[in-house]
């Protein structure tokens, strides 16, 4: 069972320098807010980077709101036998508890988020035709969903990539 801890107890260890934490969101999801004491390794990357995390300090591993820290947290123990924590309750905890954060602000919704509405939608409305009568809308439907099954198990999601280059997901210039 992983364990969690809170926002302030996180960010005593980190004021002590008693721990490293390790945000596992996306790139734009880090640049657009991240704990300013963070290092970023998207939960795709950790696999390959587990024998190269440090031993002897705690570990404490982050995300949005705690799922993907969590799985971080099982990946770390499973594969590499390092013991880590998970921030409970993510970024949006760590922000709640009024702790700072530091970023560009970037886009409303993350890529992550963008990518499961556009793809959550046009299932939606494919099943909906396929029961309307037009078949062909549920195979359409089919390949979406292994195109995200796909993107889940590779890390690798053209639609994220697509979007990323958008303008409403770019970084403000700086002033």
């Amino acid at each position: 069972m992983t364990r969690s801890i809170t926002a302030s107890e996180a960010q005593r260890w980190l004021a002590a320098g008693e721990a490293i934490l390790i945000d596992v969101r996306e790139p734009a999801e880090f640049a657009a807010g991240h704990v300013p004491l963070a290092v970023s390794l998207p939960l795709g990357s950790l696999p390959a980077a587990l024998a190269g995390l440090p031993r002897r300090t705690k570990l404490i591993f982050q995300c949005q709101s705690g799922a993907r820290g969590n799985q971080a947290c099982s990946l770390a123990t499973q594969q590499a036998g390092v013991e880590s924590v998970n921030l409970d309750g993510g970024i949006a905890a760590w922000r709640a508890a009024g702790l700072p954060v530091v970023g560009n602000a970037g886009p409303r919704f993350s890529i992550f988020r963008q990518v499961q509405m556009i793809v959550g939608t046009l299932v939606a409305l494919l099943v909906a035709a396929g029961f309307a009568g037009v078949t062909a809308a549920f195979a359409v439907a089919g390949v979406l969903g292994a195109m995200l099954a796909f993107a889940g198990a590779t890390g690798w999601c053209g639609l994220a990539l697509l979007l990323g280059r958008m303008p409403w997901n770019r970084a403000a210039p700086a002033a």
